[in-house]
């Protein structure tokens, strides 16, 4: 069994995808998205191995300095960003991080 914590967070990002299809192609110019963020960290104990507003403001604390030209990443490497300054300080431990736009469409990785 492994067990995980979570929590939340949200940021407005600006964000573009110059390769976007024909199709969509609107999505190659700057836009706006209201990103929401869940990460899930293992804990090694039920006794709150990691404390959920510590790890919150940890989490908030990285989004709050996003330097802006990854702000023009896709969600999957914002994801991979988060992860590896969470490993940083919590090394050895699985994450799954989901992010999404406005809430509606996202990305769910799965950190060994």
């Amino acid at each position: 069994m492994t067990n995980y914590i979570w929590v939340t967070a949200q940021k407005e990002i600006l964000h573009k995808y110059p390769e976007a299809p024909r199709e969509v192609s609107f999505l190659r110019n700057e836009h706006r998205h209201n990103c929401h963020f869940k990460i899930y960290i293992q804990v090694n104990h039920d006794d709150r191995d990691i404390e959920f507003i510590l790890f919150q403001r940890f989490i908030k604390g990285i989004l709050f300095n996003l330097d802006k030209d990854l702000e023009h990443k896709s969600m999957e490497m914002i994801s991979d960003y988060l992860y590896e300054k969470v490993a940083k300080k919590y090394p050895n431990r699985k994450m799954m991080i989901e992010v999404s736009e406005d809430g509606e469409n996202g990305s769910l990785k799965e950190y060994p």
